[in-house]
């Protein structure tokens, strides 16, 4: 299968792909279904698809599949593809990478531009004071090296993390993340010295407000761990795969607070908040606070796998030579893409524009929420929006309706993503290259199949 048997006469993905939802055949269709076929005789079954259509270009806020299916893109690859797919500048970075070498590992025959996207990190990241990076391949590694670096400059062995939480698929990273099935079931048992405590989430926390959560975390870590015992905290400022919960106000700041002084290192998992998603470079920024470490990925690099963790100086520098790095760890490719990515960002003003896709996806599902009582929460900051499905009687989840929803979306040509503690959030992540009609195209689809289910 080739691009010219769906795509003829139509320039090869990008921006210039038209933008549009086009529905040629049911999706999947008889392409992707052999596909489909030929994927559960080769892959294994554990990993998972979401919705089976097989995609040969993308750009813009469109998918197209090897039916010729032109899909409306609510999910970026989960926040990758924050400057859209194919973007022109990342295309030509890397294929003058590609034309000088491909790979000699940093840590063996060092290459400047490795340096140049550190550099890049410590200016835009919070805060002023003197700061290192190191640059790895996915968010679950970059987490795991920033709980290693932590506790090599701590001393201390105890990580807490929050319910809710997601921090990825390591022996690690699966201790700290909360949610049992798909990520953990199985699959123990997990690293020690890992220990979880209550997040703030005002949609079912009662009215509790951000101080008050801070003070119920603070009182269990205190109670069960102990500050003296605790080399790292870890959060994420704004809760991913765990339903996009934002913590009310003032939540964040106390716990940064009381990091400081009891000497734990404050991590922010960035991983899917960062670099413009929020509205803001980082969503750290929103509430003012200036983690010690920040892990960041998915959104970095235009789509090549790239990740990093930036950092106080003294923390950074503790581990000993040789302590961190990796083969692949700031690839050249994955530089060169980082670079022209983080241009975009700072060029293109796409804090702005995340700002502007926020207000259009809000204002129309808090539409849908004045009308339909089984839309209990919609919540999020910039270009990351979700909503909150319930039983209206009771106010309990229902992730049976959010499957139904998702699935009739994704029959009508909208990529949606779900996500939630109880399976019963919609996330929306939509390019921030997406054309404002499109994206209401998306929402009115949306709408539709919400009042049909």
């Amino acid at each position: 299968m080739t691009l010219i048997d769906v795509l003829p006469l139509t320039p090869v993905g990008g921006p210039s792909l038209p933008q549009e939802r086009r529905l040629v055949s049911a999706i999947p269709g008889p392409k992707s279904q052999e596909l489909s076929r030929r994927k559960n005789a080769s892959v294994s079954a554990g990993v998972g698809v979401t919705l089976p259509a097989y995609i040969v270009a993308a750009g813009g806020g469109v998918l197209i599949d090897v039916d010729g299916n032109s899909l409306i893109d609510l999910g970026s690859g989960i926040a990758v593809t924050g400057i859209g797919n194919s973007a022109p500048e990342v295309v030509a970075a890397v294929a003058a990478q590609l034309a000088q070498f491909t790979h000699t590992c940093f840590t063996v025959t060092p290459y400047d531009s490795y340096i140049e996207v550190a550099e890049t990190l410590n200016r835009l990241t919070p805060g002023d004071h003197a700061k290192r990076s190191a640059l790895f391949n996915s968010g679950a590694e970059a987490v795991e090296n920033a709980v290693k670096i932590a506790r090599h400059y701590t001393g201390k062995q105890a990580v807490v993390a929050f319910d809710h939480a997601y921090h990825g698929r390591t022996t690690l990273t699966m201790g700290l993340t909360a949610k049992n099935q798909p990520y953990k079931n199985g699959f123990g048992p997990f690293a020690a010295e890992i220990y979880r405590a209550p997040m703030s989430y005002p949609y079912r926390d009662a009215g509790l407000d951000g101080a008050a959560a801070a003070g119920r975390a603070i009182s269990q870590i205190e109670k069960q761990i102990g500050a003296d015992n605790l080399a790292a905290l870890i959060i994420e400022p704004i809760q991913g795969e765990g339903g996009f919960i934002v913590p009310a106000p003032g939540f964040l700041p106390a716990l940064v607070a009381w990091c400081r002084a009891n000497e734990v290192v404050f991590i922010a998992d960035e991983v899917q908040t960062g670099f413009a998603r929020t509205g803001d470079m980082f969503a750290s920024n929103h509430e003012g606070i200036v983690p010690d470490l920040m892990v960041m990925a998915k959104g970095i690099a235009g789509g090549l796998p790239l990740s990093a963790v930036t950092g106080r100086a003294e923390i950074m520098d503790a581990p000993q030579v040789g302590g961190i790095g990796g083969t692949y760890g700031g690839n050249p490719l994955a530089c060169a893409a980082a670079l022209a990515t983080m241009r975009s960002y700072e060029t293109e003003d796409l804090a702005l524009r995340a700002r502007e896709i926020g207000a259009i996806l809000t204002g129309r599902l808090n539409a849908i929420r004045a009308v339909d009582k089984r839309v209990g929460d919609v919540r999020g900051r910039g270009a990351m929006i979700a909503v909150e499905l319930i039983d209206p009687g009771t106010g309990d989840p229902d992730a049976a309706l959010t499957g139904r929803v998702v699935a009739a979306a994704h029959a009508q040509g909208v990529v949606l993503l779900t996500c939630g503690t109880y399976g019963n959030v919609i996330r929306f992540l939509p390019p921030l290259s997406i054309p404002d009609d499109l994206l209401i195209e998306g929402l009115q689809v949306l709408g539709s199949v919400l009042a049909a289910a």
